[in-house]
């Protein structure tokens, strides 16, 4: 049995499938078998899901189903089925973590139907298809209704642990919040938003997932760059998987329609502490009021608040620190959301809605991957944590016109969210360095030459687990971990980089960890591989052309981020000169 716990590791369904069938393997393909029966005991059928729909079940519906696109009152959703039209429809990739989780049998996949029923061309059984209701500011300006104009939800199933999964195509058709759209996606956006989603999870950034990615083998009008030049492009379908799809947009909308739609917000969140944050379910509703002070002073007094007294205190406070914790981990990874409307805002904190994503290249703290955010670059990298704030105080703001939260639980939720993103991104940058603690001057300064030598973010920190504390180096000696991330900087420059890296080097050497213990620290942290936009558009490009082989590759390379994966450093490799042209590195909200 031992050759048995051995084979185990195999978890994935290719590399099982060929154990099988190679010859020369035959008593790996009896192991392998054994593994495959006791792996694959509790998976399922699609027929045989578990459904539990209570979204539908629980809250208030739009009393029409389907219909023309309109303006949904008092209601949290529409029924509407998904209709997309298809020709031959493919399935393109799909991710083994995520049929896990659904405890999905892999041989599903097989299926000659699977490709239509992920489109929504086909019923999946047991499915209760609704698209959902909701609002939200978009680029600061409140924008009344949107709601999902082109995802529809199959429903909730839960999985053989007790875990409730959402499933969601995105890209179906049109819904009565498609506005002026078609409700579909192209196979462009869906293999970023199928890749990302999984690069993110494989990251440790929470994330919706993706279960798989299907092209419809129909076309759809696009106009990318929004210049009066559309043109057909293939059309897709991403199945994207969350426990929840509530967005703070989804409070929002009901608090601006009057007295009437303010219950609603109670409602959604006595839902959402229900099912998503049951350990508040029972704590008591008692409103904290004190001491009222002008709002000069409100806004420096450091308030302090017993949440186990409102359930809706503690849940904008979780929803607040959740917030702060997402995005402290997007600034130490490097990535740029791009579109922080607050109806992309989680309130489980989850990066929803890849649209113009983009990772760190060339170290820019103004680096925006959004085409329609040039102008004021209100999503940029370094702006992402104030934004986060300014969403968090708009949620919390919907929750005191519920009369949810008092002035000073408001105050308490937003004092929690700056609290939590300094400590967490101050944790996860001394990781990055392999520090004990925070060293703001050193960050900072490292921060400062990257930026200003527009070194890469990635493989600049990466480079640095090579470094060792060796007293009395050189600056030669200094430089050589980093040397080549730094292969067009000035000799001048090179100056300031080993007057870092000497400080550095010092700091390490008082902390005194093995350089092996720290490497391996430093690696777990700083990945080697990173979902960069130029990898995601050779992988499109390809796919185009009906070659899903670099899709399948890709997922694969960033299912493992922080390993070496001999073979695959060319998907590491610094950006090509052609990787800045237009809808590569910066991308339009066309989708």
């Amino acid at each position: 049995m031992a050759e048995v716990q051995h084979l185990s590791s195999f978890a994935d369904p290719q590399v099982q499938q060929y154990l099988k069938g190679s010859p020369e393997n035959g008593f790996a393909s009896a192991a392998v078998d054994e593994v495959d029966r006791r792996q694959f005991s509790t998976r399922i059928k699609l027929e045989e899901i578990n459904w539990d729909h209570s979204f539908v079940r629980e809250l208030p519906g739009d009393s029409l189903e389907g219909g023309p696109v309109r303006e949904v009152l008092h209601s949290c959703y529409t029924k509407v089925p998904p209709c997309v039209k298809v020709t031959h429809p493919i399935l393109i990739a799909w991710s083994g973590s995520v049929a896990e989780l659904l405890d999905l049998d892999p041989q599903e996949f097989e299926r000659p139907d699977f490709p239509l029923i992920f489109t929504g061309a086909a019923q999946l059984k047991g499915s209760l298809p609704y698209a959902q209701c909701y609002g939200g500011h978009q680029f600061g300006f409140w924008s009344g209704q949107l709601g999902d104009g082109r995802a529809v939800t199959l429903g909730e199933l839960l999985n053989s642990k007790g875990e409730r999964w959402e499933a969601q195509l995105k890209g179906s058709g049109k819904t009565p919040y498609s506005r002026f759209a078609d409700g579909l996606a192209v196979l462009r956006s869906s293999i970023r938003e199928f890749l990302c989603s999984e690069a993110m999870h494989h990251l440790g950034i929470p994330t919706t997932r993706a279960l798989c990615l299907v092209s419809t083998g129909e076309g759809v009008m696009r106009d990318m760059f929004y210049d009066g030049n559309p043109k057909e492009e293939p059309g897709a379908v991403v199945c994207r998987v969350a426990q929840s799809f509530l967005r703070f947009g989804s409070y929002q909308i009901h608090s601006v329609r009057g007295k009437e739609d303010l219950k609603i917000v109670r409602i959604l969140a006595d839902y959402a502490i229900k099912y998503h944050f049951p350990h508040l379910q029972n704590l008591p509703i008692e409103q904290q009021m004190y001491k009222s002070t002008s709002n000069s002073e409100q806004e420096n007094i450091d308030v302090q608040v017993d949440v186990t007294k409102n359930k809706y205190s503690a849940w904008f406070k979780e929803v607040a620190e959740q917030t702060a914790v997402l995005i402290a981990k997007w600034q130490g990874v490097g990535f740029t959301h791009g579109v922080m409307n607050t109806d992309n805002m989680s309130i489980l904190g989850l990066t929803i809605d890849y649209g113009p994503f983009g990772f760190l290249d060339a170290f820019d703290p103004k680096f925006t991957p959004n085409r329609t955010d040039l102008p004021g670059r209100r999503y940029c990298f370094a702006n992402q944590p104030d934004i986060g704030l300014w969403n968090v105080m708009h949620f919390g703001t919907t929750l005191k016109q519920a009369d949810l939260i008092s002035e000073d639980e408001f105050q308490h939720g937003i004092n929690r969210y700056g609290e939590r993103f300094l400590a967490d991104y101050q944790q996860h940058m001394s990781r990055k360095l392999g520090l004990k603690e925070y060293r703001r001057e050193l960050i900072s300064k490292l921060l400062s030459n990257m930026a200003s030598d527009k070194v890469d973010y990635t493989n600049c920190f990466r480079a640095l687990g090579n470094v060792k504390a060796l007293p009395d180096a050189s600056d030669e000696d200094l430089l050589e971990p980093v040397e080549g991330v730094l292969l067009e900087t000035s000799k001048q420059r090179k100056l300031a980089w080993a007057d870092w890296m000497r400080q550095y080097t010092q700091q390490l050497s008082v902390e005194s960890v093995p350089s092996e213990e720290r490497k391996a620290l430093m690696d777990s942290v700083n990945p080697k591989y990173v979902l960069r936009n130029y990898l995601c558009q050779g992988a499109i490009e390809a796919a185009e052309q009906g070659e899903y082989g670099g899709v399948k590759e890709l997922l694969k390379v960033m299912e493992r981020p922080f390993d070496e994966q001999p073979g695959m450093e060319k998907y590491a490799r610094l950006p090509p000169a052609w990787a800045y042209r237009p809808g590569v590195c910066m991308l339009s909200c066309s989708s």
